[in-house]
């Protein structure tokens, strides 16, 4: 099966990244056996050694295994590593499905009502403004791409007010399927400001120091883009 080139800094990468998302895409279903070394190394025009590396990139990452007699083989998703910010990549760039939307507003709604109460008790002056900072750039977005990266600058702000370094590095960890669900969420709605109220209202909150009130503002906030998400989607 031919395999989707890549735009890879380096071959390395490359292979990394085309069999990882033909693996998280669905082109090779769990339980498939790979291509042999040979087969896979001529079809993407590397060496073997170039090929193996990667194979061990994917195999750290839950993605393969190999067995004596089988061969490489793809695992079953529940031994994945969904929180590597490379599956996660290839995950939302496979068009993600509702199921995994839904699970993505699940993982809102389990950290994010915390963050903000926690942000709402601790932030200091400096990450006060790096949250005002971000919503204005919210309020100033012209285009969709402007406002998800805003969105996911405040929402990144808001982690980093915790002042807990766990939760500020789950950030980097999830980044890229919340710059998905964003833009989603944005381009299925009339206007992509339709959220902007909620922002204002988690901002206020924080500035306040009512963490009730903060984590009541984002919970609505997140089952507002629930709501909208499961509206039928718009073409770009």
């Amino acid at each position: 099966m031919a395999l989707r080139k890549g735009s890879s800094r380096n071959l390395h990468s490359q292979v990394v990244e085309n069999l990882g998302e033909s693996i998280v895409g669905g082109v090779f279903q769990p339980g498939d056996p790979l291509p042999g070394e040979a087969q896979l190394a001529n079809e993407m025009a590397v060496s073997r050694t170039v090929l193996r590396e990667a194979l061990k990139v994917l195999a750290a990452k839950g993605l393969i295994e190999t067995r004596q007699k089988t061969g490489m083989r793809v695992r079953d998703s529940r031994y994945w590593n969904h929180l590597d910010a490379d599956v996660l990549g290839w995950r939302c760039a496979s068009l993600p499905t509702d199921d995994f939307v839904e699970k993505l507003v699940e993982m809102r709604e389990i950290v994010e009502p915390a963050a903000v109460m926690t942000a709402a008790r601790r932030r200091d002056p400096a990450q006060l403004e790096a949250i005002r900072e971000a919503l204005a750039a919210m309020e100033d977005a012209q285009t969709l791409d402007e406002w998800a990266e805003a969105d996911l600058h405040f929402h990144e702000a808001v982690l980093l007010a915790t002042n807990n370094e766990l939760l500020s590095s789950l950030f980097s960890v999830i980044e890229t399927a919340l710059a998905t669900f964003f833009v989603m969420s944005a381009r299925t709605a009339k206007n992509f400001k339709y959220s902007l109220p909620h922002h204002r209202a988690v901002y206020e909150a924080i500035r306040r120091r009512r963490p009730n009130e903060a984590a009541a503002a984002m919970h609505t906030m997140i089952e507002d883009s629930r709501a909208n998400m499961r509206k039928p989607r718009r073409r770009k």
